[in-house]
């Protein structure tokens, strides 16, 4: 253009009515994430089929080699054609470039060999940008196949761990106590005997009562019914729920089932009661896991951490919200503290804890914070 029509404006006109169509198509894929169909089509008619006729009647194209600029800019139309359209409206469009292709060439009476060889890569661009979209998608579509077959597989393997953790926990629990009863080697009738029947009922309970989502956070709920079953085992009777869990990451249900049993452990050394309840949901993504008692409590103005201002309630670093962080003076220990703000704060969780004399202790662990 700039050898044979620099001094005509049309040239520079279609140039840059070029670059717009093509800065529209792009726009036009960035924001749907896939080529437009209606942009292309419109790039395929203006500047494929209709830029070359104005080229010669506004612009001076009176030769093969003036006019030579405006074919080539229909290669780049057939090729994003390929890519957009479905094999008939291709067809449409590579029939449509040819003829008027054709029809331009013919105008300024250029060499047969010059004309096919535009037609050919006319074509020959359509046909292979069309097998590359076609190999690609296809890649695509295999590759997503081959994901969605890894998932079932971690899927069916995470359930056969559950289910086999339940078998050995059956096994172990209420298998072994039916067993010993049914041989006569054990009073069933004794309050010990009636605490691990109560116990293990308990557990029982909380499979049937699992919920439809257990798939998606079935370690959220192993990782604290662990610690449920660990509480229990050592004498403190544990009502656990479970609704609408969110999947998080493993080192996220590890951290909060950790802090969940030094809660349970404070209940049990320090609450004076044999009950705890923990409760463990799913608020807008977030993981709530709460542990309350009905023990006797403490007031919060003789906690041993207190905010800035010295009063209950203030922010600590880190996101942690410490109301109270309390253990008894007589145990001399750091267990709320190192065990459940310190681990909350360290996964960008956040710890709280709510009590006064005679109402028992409230627990809430958030995780993010």
């Amino acid at each position: 253009m700039t050898q044979h029509q620099r001094d005509r404006p049309f040239p520079w006109l279609a140039l840059i009515a070029a670059i717009a169509a093509t800065a529209l198509i792009w726009f036009m894929a960035a924001r749907h994430r896939r080529l437009v169909s209606w942009a292309v089509g419109l790039d395929v008619l203006v500047i494929g089929c209709l830029l070359p006729f104005g080229a010669y009647a506004w612009g001076g194209a009176r030769t093969q080699e003036s006019i030579a600029w405006v074919m080539l800019l229909g290669g780049s139309g057939s090729a994003m054609a390929a890519v957009a359209f479905g094999v008939r409206l291709l067809a449409v469009a590579v029939v449509l470039l040819v003829a008027t292709h054709l029809a331009g060439y013919l105008l300024v009476e250029a060499d047969a060999s010059v004309t096919g060889a535009h037609l050919n890569a006319l074509v020959f661009s359509a046909v292979v940008s069309w097998v590359l979209t076609w190999y690609l998608c296809r890649q695509g579509e295999q590759v997503d196949a081959a994901n969605r077959r890894a998932l079932d597989a971690e899927a069916q393997r995470a359930r056969f761990a559950e289910r086999v953790a339940h078998h050995n926990a059956l096994h172990d629990t209420v298998l072994a106590t039916l067993t010993a009863i049914a041989r006569g080697g054990v009073d069933a009738n004794t309050s010990m005997m009636r605490e691990r029947c109560a116990r293990e009922a308990a557990y029982l309970r909380r499979l049937v009562e699992q919920a439809d989502d257990r798939e998606h956070a079935s370690e959220v709920r192993a990782a604290l019914e662990e610690s449920v079953r660990a509480a229990e085992a050592l004498g403190l009777r544990v009502t656990a729920r479970y609704h609408a869990l969110p999947a998080v990451p493993g080192e996220i249900a590890l951290t909060m089932a950790r802090a969940a049993t030094e809660a349970l452990n404070n209940v049990r050394c320090h609450a004076g009661t044999g009950h705890a309840f923990l409760t463990a949901t799913g608020d807008s993504g977030r993981l709530v896991v709460t542990v309350v008692d009905r023990g006797r409590g403490f007031a919060m103005e003789g906690a041993g951490r207190q905010g800035p201002s010295g009063s209950a309630g203030a922010e600590a670093s880190g996101g942690s919200v410490v109301r109270a962080a309390f253990v008894p003076p007589a145990t001399g220990g750091i267990g709320l503290e190192r065990c459940v703000y310190a681990r909350m704060r360290g996964v960008g969780g956040r710890a709280l804890v709510d009590s006064a004399p005679g109402e028992g202790v409230r627990v809430e662990l958030r995780w993010p914070g």
